[in-house]
């Protein structure tokens, strides 16, 4: 019998989806800072983190529920899941912002859903065709069918960020757009590190004879 996977946080999809660098500093050197993009993330979340059920047209909603999945080594918890009549579940992930995201950012939270839909698949023995991302500015939900090209992403996802966690090696800096957002830009130096790098190559070639 196989031994059993580590366990990583489901919203380490999202952050390697977004960026290694950045899921390597908060899942590996354990670093993290807030600023207006994550506080907002905060607020809309403070609902669904409180652990509760309700039944609604026919439907029953369970928060904050705690999801995992063994086969992929995946644990976390589910803002709210919808269980239909028949029992099968829905998840639903809140997001601040609106839904007319980029569509870089847009699927950085499908593979977040998809990897909840994934661990609630394993845990009912129900098949989860399709979940939701509700966006709190414009309050619409947008629908992601778990397609299996999304499940696919979710479980490569999984293995690459297993192979980085094991490897302690945090990898180099992008210093592109998706930096302007992030909350550890100040602990990143995306700029900084990446001068450096060229640098380091202007270096060596101002020292290589063949060059």
């Amino acid at each position: 019998m196989p031994e059993p996977l580590d366990p990583i946080p489901l919203s380490a999809l999202q952050h390697w989806a977004y960026c290694p660098r950045q899921c390597a500093l908060i899942h590996l050197e354990q670093a993290f800072e807030d600023n207006v993009f994550t506080l907002r993330g905060q607020a809309v979340h403070a609902r669904a983190d409180q652990p509760g059920v309700e039944v609604r047209a026919g439907l029953r909603a369970e928060r904050a529920l705690p999801v995992f999945s063994d086969r992929l080594g995946l644990i976390g918890k589910a803002d709210v899941v919808e269980f239909q009549a028949d029992g099968t579940p829905y998840p639903v992930e809140y997001k601040h912002g609106s839904r007319n995201k980029k569509a870089a950012i847009a699927a950085c939270d499908d593979l977040q859903l998809a990897g909840q839909a994934l661990c609630l698949e394993e845990m009912s023995g129900r098949a989860v065709p399709e979940g939701a991302l509700f966006y709190a500015t414009s309050k619409r939900r947008r629908v992601v069918p778990i397609t299996p090209a999304l499940r696919t992403a979710v479980e490569t996802a999984a293995a690459e960020i297993r192979a980085m966690l094991a490897s302690r090696q945090t990898p180099p800096p992008v210093n592109d757009e998706r930096c302007h957002a992030c909350s550890l830009r100040d602990l990143c130096q995306p700029a900084a590190l990446s001068h450096g790098a060229d640098l380091d190559r202007l270096h060596q070639a101002l020292f290589d004879p063949d060059a």
